[in-house]
């Protein structure tokens, strides 16, 4: 059987009658005083146990919104704190760019203080070739920053190469590694000369070859490679090297070398450029 609406009591009518009732329960208890108090006592075993329910229910209610507005609290604490975390890992990451800068510069410094005749400058290095080590490199120096082509090139602990190109604001690096490269270099404590060949290939192992050194020459494992008086390129005493392996030719007259360059080709960002022609003894 379906309801007829038509005939739904209005919430409005059911709020009048109940307040109706309401009032006529207060004037009767007003103007009737103990004839009533039998009433009073049944409706207290009635309304004290709804009252009750309805102060836990307001109870539990307010516990609720209480739990609800800590709950937003620590969520705008978590928020905060957040932001923090990412602001201070962003300063981290500065001050550890920073601290890397520090550390290249400190080398460049410990560099140039062991060739404290030459007078150089500072470059980065911006581009490269495509090989997987540095062979060749572009830097943000050039003319106008007093460098030139033939000027040598330090980093790490020696000498890394030779300025190729020079155009006003920057420069083309060949460093020792590669193919072209040929290098008149003498070997210390022995003095004996020899010849320091770019070879990719080679320092695929880690090394660069030495070679022509003189058998008679006493050269150990350890000994220091420089650059020598001789080379019209190279200012003479540039460390190369150190050497690591020795074999006899088979001429019987000269020893091959392998050293371990002063220079690590795998990672270059900074060097130092002398910016001094090296001296030339004019013939007469």
């Amino acid at each position: 059987m379906k309801l007829d609406r038509k005939k739904d009591i209005s919430p409005k009518y059911l709020l009048l009658t109940f307040t109706i009732i309401c009032i006529v329960l207060l004037l009767l208890s007003y103007f009737a005083g103990d004839n009533l108090a039998f009433i009073r006592k049944y409706t207290a075993k009635i309304v004290t146990p709804f009252q009750k329910g309805v102060n836990e229910i307001g109870l539990w209610t307010d516990s609720k919104l209480e739990n609800i507005k800590k709950i937003e609290e620590l969520n705008e604490e978590n928020r905060a704190l957040k932001e923090q975390l990412e602001q201070s890992r962003r300063e981290a990451t500065v001050y550890q760019n920073r601290l890397l800068e520090l550390e290249k510069l400190q080398k460049l410094y410990k560099l140039d203080e062991i060739y404290p005749e030459l007078n150089m400058t500072a470059a980065h290095v911006f581009s490269k070739t495509s090989s997987s080590w540095f062979s060749e490199f572009y830097i943000d120096k050039g003319r106008k920053d007093g460098v030139f082509e033939g000027a040598n090139v330090l980093c790490g602990e020696g000498l890394c190469g030779i300025i190729t190109k020079c155009y006003d604001d920057y420069s083309r690096v060949r460093t020792l590694i590669d193919d072209s490269s040929n290098v008149s270099a003498k070997c210390i404590p022995s003095s004996a000369l020899c010849t320091v060949e770019g070879s990719l290939a080679v320092y695929k192992d880690g090394f660069l070859r030495v070679t022509g050194i003189d058998r008679a020459a006493k050269v150990s494992i350890g000994d220091k490679v420089v650059t020598s008086d001789i080379s019209d390129r190279y200012h003479p005493g540039l460390l190369i090297g150190y050497i690591t392996e020795v074999s006899n030719d088979t001429n019987n007259l000269t020893v091959t070398a392998h050293i371990t360059p002063a220079c690590d080709y795998n990672n270059i960002t900074d060097v130092l450029i002398i910016t001094e022609k090296k001296a030339t003894v004019l013939e007469d």
